[in-house]
């Protein structure tokens, strides 16, 4: 039995899919009861779960599990505090940190050596530079400032303690650094230090079916390195399978996707073909986020995984056939209540 802790989430439910379609015994988590009858009927087994409540880890499983992933966390675009108000770093640590021992704590105490978690990838966001593909062992070097800060340090400090039980107690902990994962899902709207916006993905795309134009903002060349849902998936169904995954892993599509490029196949998959959008480039606007790479040798070494999404293109048409299904809307509907 393999358990997804977070199943409820949009990853958990991409990993899940993958976990059953192997044919594997999946206990999925989470916190969400309707997202859950939809993971019972995907055939998963479900239950209620709280990381940072102990005693709700006596109605886990004590024998036959294969491996966790832990995929429970709370994250700045679903965080509604705007720090410069009030502050939400006790909430960071409660759930990042205390959660993840309390997860370590139920493996260590059962036999469990197998955990696989994820992490952000701007523990290294002073280190980005176009064309250099950052490597696992690149220093720690990240902004003490903005509503990414705490939660930046949250994950580092869950990652060291992942660690320390790897050398303490002979545990087998990986993790994965994530950029932004793409994928249908609930992402029509994130949080911006406790603000609601509509996501630059979405408003593209609804952009693109309209023939609206589609402003491009600063550096219309600027590459980021990002990675498709079905291959987190697929890279957490390899791991669990290898004796050498443990330690953090660059977890992306270890491609340049530059941003023009990016738009440019939006236009071209979901666009009005009688009335194409036009890209407005826009210099004199800001774009906040620089250009990164990451290099992905060590997941490919230790696991064999190699990103089969690694076109913008294709990571689109994927996108849309999916939004067409509608495999998802459960998902995404009972994520934006909120």
């Amino acid at each position: 039995m393999i358990i997804v802790i977070g199943a409820t989430g949009f990853i958990g439910m991409y990993t899940v899919e993958k976990l059953l379609s192997e044919n594997r015994k999946v206990l999925a988590t989470g916190r969400n009861k309707n997202l859950g009858r939809v993971l019972e009927n995907m055939g998963a087994d479900f239950i209620e779960l709280d990381i940072t409540n102990k005693s709700d880890f006596d109605k886990l499983p004590k024998e036959n599990v294969e491996g966790i992933i832990l995929l429970a966390g709370l994250l700045p675009a679903n965080a509604k505090v705007d720090i410069d108000v009030d502050e939400n770093a006790d909430d960071y640590i409660n759930v990042n940190v205390i959660g993840t021992i309390n997860v370590l704590e139920y493996c260590r105490k059962n036999n469990i050596n197998k955990i696989i978690s994820t992490s952000s990838y701007a523990d290294v966001f002073n280190s980005w530079k176009k064309g250099v593909a950052l490597k696992e062992d690149e220093p720690r070097n990240f902004k003490y400032t903005g509503d990414h800060a705490v939660y930046v340090i949250s994950k580092n400090t869950a990652n060291d303690v992942m660690e320390y039980y790897n050398q303490q107690h002979g545990m087998q902990c990986a993790v994965f650094r994530l950029p932004p994962v793409y994928g249908v899902g609930p992402h029509s709207t994130i949080y911006v230090n406790g603000k609601k916006y509509k996501s630059g993905i979405q408003t593209f795309i609804e952009n693109a079916k309209e023939g609206k134009e589609i402003e491009i903002w600063g550096d219309p060349h600027i590459s980021r390195d990002i990675i498709y849902v079905k291959d987190v998936a697929e890279a957490f169904y390899l791991a669990l399978q290898s004796d050498k995954a443990k330690g953090l892993y660059n977890m992306t599509s270890g491609t340049q996707l530059d941003l023009e490029e990016q738009v440019k196949a939006i236009i071209e998959v979901f666009g009005n073909k009688e009335n194409e959008s036009k890209i407005v480039y826009r210099p004199d606007k800001p774009n906040n986020t620089p250009s990164f790479l990451f290099d992905m040798s060590k997941a490919e070494r230790d696991f064999s995984f190699v990103p089969k999404f690694t076109s913008y293109k294709d990571i689109m048409i994927d996108y849309k056939k999916e939004l067409e299904l509608g495999r998802f809307d459960k998902l995404i509907s009972e994520r934006e209540k909120n």
